[in-house]
């Protein structure tokens, strides 16, 4: 074997019973291998209770299985003592003295050695030198050997000084072959392999079940930042988009006002000249008036009889006026109608644009990555196998944060939410922030209808 490169090592061949090299070995159906004897011994124990188990994986078998010799791993064995490999391979190695947090031996004097196994019948702890009786001798061969451990005394039962191998699901202990037989009689027990088996078969699927939740809940939470991420950028798209539409509203609101302006200024000048054309012309016409009433009034005081009658015939005719159009004369005149014109315009927008906003608004408050919270959901895991010892496991319910409430105070706002802490605002309809009774005057002039 070491020709062809394989190293092998004396503990590949051990008994995990006895804890020596394989003699006469049988493999259970399981799979595992031991001495023929060891588990043989090790079965007889438990034989009163009908179950019999794997001192490695713990696998319960009922009926006890028939053992038969494995040929194959007894010429390994064989071959293997032979050859003498396991002491080349395997050096001596000295003792090795306790430390702070190991366990002593209990048979060493002087300085103590660090303890590798504990014996549950003999209550004490042993080093690699002294626990070598418990694998050569046969008065020891049916004592149980463990790692080393601080709590013996645990293992023992305070009352008879036995070895707690039953456990009792009835009253949810450890106890000893004679509290079986004693106050625990007609109870529901098991060994304590097979419950410390269940048990972990229990605790492998609860393992499983939080790993299967875990990786539900990472997959979300990558989910949740990936929203996130999607839902900041587009926000900043959307917010630089809506500025240039507001821009370009404001531009036009802007336009419109200079046009209106220059309405006004233009109308005002054509108004104006043709108002001072007819009075250049109505001053025409008084200056030719003037100028026949002076003559008249000369003519009324000539005192020479021919002159009279001849210049009389000339200007016995009146200067025929022209015919002048219809005349405002009020003078209160102004631009009231262009004004009430003006604030009809400024209700109809302050409308559409109140609408617009509201859907806005709407629109905006529909964009969530958290949505209302869910019905609280029970699993339950069952950790022992008696009837109606279950624990329950509630998932946590998922709340919305604050400020994401779906009730709105005011059409004007769906963002606000009721809360006598926080001061209630509404946005006009151009945008800008009203406290609570400038908006409460707003809509009370809002509610009278437009002028005609």
């Amino acid at each position: 074997m070491a020709q062809a490169g394989v190293v092998l090592d004396k503990d590949q061949f051990n008994c995990s019973i006895c804890l020596d090299v394989l003699r006469d070995p049988v493999t259970i159906p399981c799979g595992h291998s031991y001495c023929s004897d060891c588990i043989e011994n090790y079965w007889d124990q438990d034989d009163y209770l009908g179950v019999f188990v794997c001192p490695q994986c713990r696998q319960t078998f009922n009926p006890r299985p028939v053992l038969a010799r494995n040929t194959m791993l007894t010429d390994v064995v064989e071959r293997f003592k032979k050859t003498g490999l396991h002491d080349s391979v395997t050096p001596q190695v000295g003792p090795s003295f306790a430390e702070a947090d190991d366990v002593e031996c209990d048979v060493c004097t002087g300085r103590k050695n660090k303890s590798v196994k504990s014996c549950l019948v003999c209550l004490a702890s042993y080093c690699d030198l002294h626990v070598q009786p418990h694998y050569e001798s046969v008065a020891f061969r049916k004592h149980k050997l463990v790692s080393a451990s601080k709590n013996l005394q645990e293992t023992i039962c305070p009352r008879h000084d036995k070895l707690l191998e039953v456990y009792c699901r009835t009253d949810r202990l450890c106890i000893c072959y004679l509290c079986l037989a004693d106050e625990h009689k007609g109870h529901d027990t098991v060994l304590a392999e097979a419950e410390i088996q269940q048990r972990q078969r229990q605790l492998g699927d609860m393992k499983q079940s939080s790993q299967l939740r875990m990786q539900q809940r990472e997959k979300e939470a990558q989910e949740l930042r990936q929203a996130i991420f999607s839902l900041t950028r587009s926000a900043r798209a959307a917010a630089e988009e809506s500025d240039a539409v507001f821009t370009e509203l404001i531009r036009s609101i802007e336009l419109k006002r200079f046009e209106v302006r220059e309405l006004i200024k233009a109308q005002e000048k054509t108004a104006v000249s043709q108002a001072e054309q007819l009075l250049d012309k109505i001053q025409k016409e008084i200056t030719e008036l003037k100028k026949n009433e002076a003559e008249l009034d000369r003519l009324s005081h000539t005192e020479h009889h021919v002159h009279f009658l001849q210049s009389s015939q000339s200007v016995a005719v009146s200067p025929v006026l022209s015919a002048l159009p219809s005349v405002t004369v009020d003078p209160n005149l102004t631009f009231g109608p262009v004004m009430t014109a003006v604030s009809d315009f400024k209700g109809l927008l302050q409308e559409v644009c109140q609408g617009g906003f509201v859907s806005i608004y709407e629109r905006v408050r529909d964009v969530v990555i958290v949505g209302p919270p869910v019905p609280t959901v029970q699993l339950s895991t069952t950790h022992t196998a008696d009837a109606g010892s279950a624990a329950q496991m509630e998932a946590p319910t998922v709340m919305p944060p604050r400020g994401l409430d779906q009730s709105p105070v005011s059409p004007l706002n769906p963002f606000l939410t009721p809360g006598p802490v926080v001061p209630t605002f509404a946005f006009s309809p151009f945008g800008a922030k009203l406290s609570t009774g400038a908006r409460q005057r707003h809509l009370q002039r809002r509610a009278h209808p437009r002028r005609k």
